[in-house]
């Protein structure tokens, strides 16, 4: 804008005008910069490359890059059942370019099982979208004489201190219900911790150890060439990816134990925008939707269960009081 006369006052008029240039001019970087996303968006899957949430973690990376034309960089950073990588997102500058996916251990059990957990779920952590429900399977040797779940009770409780069974960790969901079920039936099994998944599976064919609950992933190959034997799987409904196996439910046992199933989900650091939340949970639920995709994630054994934030929060304020009790029940304490 020019002024009539160089030389002349401004009028009112032209002050204000020049006034609402000025601040208009002012406010361009400071729109510019909270434009989400401006730059690469990091996922911190707090575990090493290879595992089922790490695939699911580099499904989300790869399509929110398109979707949000931004980088999106898988970040594996394994370490204390996923501590250290949640502690680091949970630590991390709450701008939306720091991001979480990881499973129930460390998102709701952790807080249980650990006298001095660096970082609180509950406080640290906004839950932006659960991703998939991980239900599992009780696999058994072929060699115990049991085909439903009744049956293996009446089993475990006639051989009583007799039986062992396995799990991925302690304070893992297949110690705490292996616990259960001993103490249920009153059969005093032998618990057997491993470091992961692959080697327990090894020993259970092997007959080192009775029985363990295991992911469908790495059970059913097994099952399929008769090495192992499907009593039943958690949660409430059959998993897709084996129709012909019950519920543990379905067989009469109404044990909340059972019904719960742990998920693969995403956080961010407390006192993340709501609209990033929201537009993360959003692309979230656009990128699971998506049926080859769901396809993708049932061949894993799970089931997407992406949804929106406030449903997460009520799944996860509904499950965590049974989680809580498993691990009291278990005896499971970590240091």
């Amino acid at each position: 804008m020019t002024l009539s006369n160089p030389h002349s006052a401004p009028t009112r008029r032209q002050c204000l005008a020049l006034a609402a240039g000025a601040a208009a001019t002012l406010l361009l970087p400071a729109a510019h910069a909270q434009a989400w996303p401006s730059r690469p968006i990091r996922i911190v899957v707090p575990y090493p490359p290879g595992g089922a949430t790490d695939n699911i973690g580099r499904i989300v990376g790869d399509k929110l890059t398109a979707r949000l034309g931004q980088p999106v960089i898988i970040d594996n950073k394994g370490g204390a059942g996923g501590i250290v990588g949640t502690d680091a997102v949970a630590k991390a500058a709450p701008d939306g370019y720091t991001l979480l996916v990881a499973l129930t251990t460390s998102m709701l059990t952790n807080q249980f099982l650990y006298e001095n957990l660096p970082y609180n779920p509950q406080r640290d952590l906004a839950l932006v979208s659960q991703i998939a429900v991980a239900p599992v399977t009780l696999a058994v040797h072929p060699s115990i004489p049991a085909s439903t779940m009744p049956e293996l009770m009446k089993y475990i409780a006639s051989n009583k201190g007799k039986l062992s069974y396995g799990s991925w960790g302690n304070g893992s969901y297949a110690h705490m219900a292996g616990a259960h079920m001993s103490q249920a039936a009153d059969g005093d099994m032998a618990h057997a911790a491993y470091k992961g998944e692959a080697a327990m599976i090894q020993d259970l064919i092997g007959g080192q150890i009775q029985m363990a609950f295991a992911s469908a992933l790495n059970a059913k190959p097994h099952a399929d060439t008769g090495k192992l034997k499907l009593i039943g799987v958690t949660g409430t409904k059959r998993m897709p990816i084996l129709p012909n196996t019950p519920t543990i439910l379905e067989q009469g046992l109404t044990d909340e134990v059972y019904q719960i199933v742990g998920f693969i989900g995403m956080g961010a650091p407390a006192k993340t925008p709501r609209e990033i939340v929201q537009r993360l949970s959003s692309e979230v639920q656009a990128i699971f939707e998506a049926p080859d995709i769901a396809q993708r994630v049932a061949t894993m054994g799970f089931t997407v269960s992406a949804g929106t934030p406030e449903a997460f929060a009520a799944s996860y304020k509904r499950d965590m009081p049974v989680w809580a009790r498993m691990v009291k029940a278990s005896g499971a304490r970590l240091d």
